[in-house]
C-alpha cells in the first residue's frame, strides 16, 4: 500500500511538473506579432531634424530601427535614450539608421523648438521627425486597436519589412539583446555605405 500510495504521489508529481512546464512555453503572443513580415507603411511626418526629410523609399537598403517616444512623461523614452544612441553611433557606419519619431502628449503647445530641446536634453544624435496628431502613429501601430504602449519601437529589414517589434514601455536586458542579435544578423547583408548622414546639415 506505502509503495502504491508513493507511486500515485509521484506520479501526481511529475503530472504537475509537465503542465507547469508547459504553461510556461504557452504565454500569450507578444503584441504586435501580428505585423511581422508585413510592409511598413509610408510615414507622415514633419520637422526633422539631425537629418534632411527622409522617406522609406529612400532608405531601401539600410536596416531601419523606428522608435516612437515623446516627452518627460514617459520615463520609459528617457531611459531608453542611451540604448538608441549606442545603436546608432555603434552600427551607422555598418548600414543600420534609427529614427526616432516624437509624438506629442505635453499639454505645452507642440512646436519644433519643444521637441528641439528634448532631443537635446536626450542626446539624439540620428534622425528626428514630429508625427502631429499621431497620424503615422495610429497607421502603424493603433490602427483600431487598443494598445498597452504607445512607444513602440519597429526594426525594419533592406526591403522595409517588419521584423520585430518591442510593443512599448522599458527596454529590459532580454530586449535589447534580442533587438541587437537582429539588427546584426540583418547588418549582415547590408553594404556598409548604407548609413545615412545625421550631422544636422539639412542639406546633407
Amino acid at each position: 500500500m506505502d509503495r502504491r500510495r508513493r507511486w500515485i504521489g509521484g506520479g501526481i508529481g511529475s503530472f504537475l511538473v509537465l503542465v507547469g512546464g508547459f504553461a510556461a512555453f504557452a504565454q500569450p503572443p507578444r503584441e504586435g506579432t501580428e505585423l511581422l513580415g508585413a510592409s511598413a507603411p509610408p510615414w507622415d511626418v514633419a520637422e526633422w531634424i539631425n537629418s534632411k526629410p527622409l522617406s522609406l523609399d529612400e532608405l531601401r537598403g539600410s536596416v531601419v530601427l523606428v522608435r516612437w517616444w515623446t516627452g518627460p512623461e514617459c520615463p520609459y523614452c528617457f531611459t531608453s535614450a542611451p540604448t538608441l544612441n549606442a545603436w546608432h553611433e555603434r552600427y551607422r557606419a555598418q548600414g543600420l539608421v534609427v529614427i526616432g519619431i516624437y509624438h506629442h502628449k505635453s499639454p505645452t503647445p507642440l512646436s519644433r523648438e519643444y521637441v528641439v530641446r528634448l532631443v537635446e536634453r536626450y542626446g539624439f544624435q540620428f534622425p528626428v521627425a514630429s508625427d502631429p496628431g499621431w497620424r503615422t502613429l495610429k497607421r502603424w501601430w493603433l490602427d483600431r486597436r487598443e494598445r498597452a504602449w504607445t512607444s513602440v519601437s519597429f526594426l525594419l529589414d533592406q526591403q522595409g519589412v517588419i521584423r520585430l517589434i518591442h510593443p512599448g514601455g522599458s527596454y529590459t536586458a532580454e530586449d535589447v539583446q534580442a533587438m541587437e542579435t537582429m539588427i546584426q544578423e540583418l547588418l549582415k547583408t547590408v553594404p556598409p555605405a548604407s548609413s545615412i548622414p545625421t550631422d544636422g546639415d539639412p542639406d546633407a
